[in-house]
């Protein structure tokens, strides 16, 4: 995806970034592929929604990557606010079966990883964002070659 500048009334840039977040313990609550798909629509909705553009989206068993071009007056925080707070809404919602894991309704980790990329870094963080499961496969691999045979 082609990055450019954007052209606002007293600003002209990009605000670019990297953002990963967990299910709460790390549980692998969205292994199926509906509840992947699920994810990736709700949050495609709640984006289009804000004015958030979503470069790269991948949605993992237990963390979801995005990386998005958010609006100029927009906060990291209010952007993870709003992307996890409603998927995690639309998540209860959509299977309520969730809520005899998570009764009080925290579906996700209280923290998150937020980073800002400026041109020179986009293109990797699209990239590490698309190729998600190779990487995580790759480490996989490495973690289990390293170890003595059973």
């Amino acid at each position: 995806m082609e990055l450019e500048l954007k052209h606002h009334a007293h600003k002209v840039g990009v605000n670019v970034h990297h953002f990963e977040w967990c299910t709460k313990y790390r549980y692998q609550m969205l292994k199926k592929d509906e509840y992947k798909k699920f994810c990736e629509d709700a949050l495609r909705e709640t984006a289009q929604r804000h004015k958030i553009s979503i470069r790269e989206l991948f949605v993992m068993p237990e963390h979801v990557h995005m990386s998005a071009e958010l609006p100029p007056n927009m906060s990291q925080s209010r952007a993870l606010q709003l992307m996890k707070g409603n998927l995690s809404y639309q998540l209860f919602r959509f299977e309520p079966k969730f809520r005899l894991r998570y009764p009080k309704g925290h579906f996700f980790s209280p923290g998150a990883c937020a980073n800002s990329t400026g041109y020179t870094t986009v293109d990797v963080v699209d990239s590490y964002v698309k190729n998600q499961e190779d990487i995580h496969q790759r480490k996989l691999e490495i973690y289990f070659a390293g170890s003595p045979a059973l």
